[in-house]
């Protein structure tokens, strides 16, 4: 496929050589090791309802333990699921939709949305007279880098808004996470665009900003997925069911009690605390990067089940960026959608509340 050059195959095959070097960190003998990538460059809050099953017990139910891979990028996930390197992985609509509409996309199926939209915002400093984004005509912006998804969904909102995204404002790339946030607090830029998780960890860094009023009807895009091909559905659908169903527990799990969530995160992932941070400090850093993020695994949709995809979506974003596809039903199913919802949700929130850690 032409949308994914050589060389991007080389560095997924890297990718997911050094991500597995290392094996499973909680794997057990007698359970199925699913192979599950992420397009994170190491393992964080951002994806939290998609581990914490391994420590609350919810994979060992369903007869697997789960093997993350942080595989570095989106575009790398969906190459690793096309090969068969992961059995399952994070897929995004802004890497598959425009395969889909070049008619490149290699058959795997999103079926279950684990985080919902919206996710973008505009940050400003506090003192700002920046107070809506009609405001930023004329201004810097930055973004973490112009591969990011911040960037061309701010672009379109302004566009939509009557500010050319081209010559009304300058687009600036500062890097990733606290470093954006620096960018904002010396006046590197005047505005910040970038995503709830994102925000979360410069929040953590005790940088001060504030985010405008989000404009009026906006399109309700950037979903993420679990995602893999239509052999390894066939073949393992109460495996897949399974991973769906631990991640809609989790999911309950967190909105329920985001703090019981945050401690079952760091027994698994100890190294993602702050270095020298109390047991109560490396929580509070956790809550703080995920907390936004958690309030997106509820579906928006009156009457939706959890992880339920609603196809309007993909619609939405094909239309904003001039995607032409014509049939989205070999890009997403919810044909297990009610094999996973078959859980006490009300017993899991119970637990999560009573959780002591």
């Amino acid at each position: 496929m032409s949308q994914v050059t050589r060389r991007q195959m080389m560095l997924a095959s890297a990718a997911f050589s050094a991500a597995f070097a290392l094996g499973p960190r909680t794997a057990r003998a007698d359970l199925r090791k699913l192979k599950f990538g992420v397009g994170l460059k190491a393992m964080g809050p951002a994806v939290i309802s998609t581990l914490i099953g391994e420590g609350l017990g919810y994979n060992a139910e369903e007869g697997f333990s789960i093997a993350p891979a942080a595989l570095g990028t989106n575009a790398n996930v969906q190459i690793a699921i096309d090969r068969g390197d992961v059995d399952i992985g994070i897929g995004v609509p802004s890497f598959g939709l425009p395969l889909l509409a070049k008619g490149e996309w290699q058959g795997s199926l999103n079926y279950y949305e684990y985080t919902y939209p919206y996710k973008w915002d505009v940050a400003v400093a506090p003192d700002s007279k920046v107070r809506a984004y009609a405001d930023l005509k004329g201004l810097r912006i930055g973004v973490s880098d112009f591969g990011s998804t911040e960037y061309p969904v701010t672009r379109n909102i302004l566009k939509n808004m009557g500010i050319d995204p081209d010559a009304d404002v300058k687009w600036i790339a500062v890097g990733n996470g606290v470093q954006s946030g620096v960018a904002l607090q010396r006046g590197a830029i005047d505005a910040l665009a970038y995503y709830d998780t994102g925000f979360g960890q410069i929040e953590g860094a005790n940088i001060a900003f504030r985010i405008l009023p989000r404009p009026a009807n906006l399109p309700m895009i950037g979903g993420q997925f679990l995602t893999a091909r239509k052999p390894f559905l066939a073949e393992n659908r109460a495996l897949a069911v399974g991973l769906g169903r631990s991640v809609a527990k989790a999911s309950t799990f967190l909105l329920a009690s985001p703090e019981a969530g945050a401690k079952v995160f760091l027994k698994l992932y100890p190294e993602t605390a702050p270095r020298g941070s109390s047991a109560a400090e490396a929580v509070k850093a956790v809550l703080m990067a995920s907390a936004r993020r958690i309030q997106l695994f509820k579906p928006p949709y009156a009457g939706a089940k959890m992880g339920q995809i609603n196809g309007d979506e993909f619609v939405q974003e094909a239309r904003m960026f001039d995607y032409k596809i014509g049939d989205l039903s070999g890009y997403f199913t919810n044909d297990l959608i009610d094999d996973i919802n078959t859980f006490d949700a009300a017993k899991i929130a119970a637990d999560a509340r009573a959780y002591a850690g």
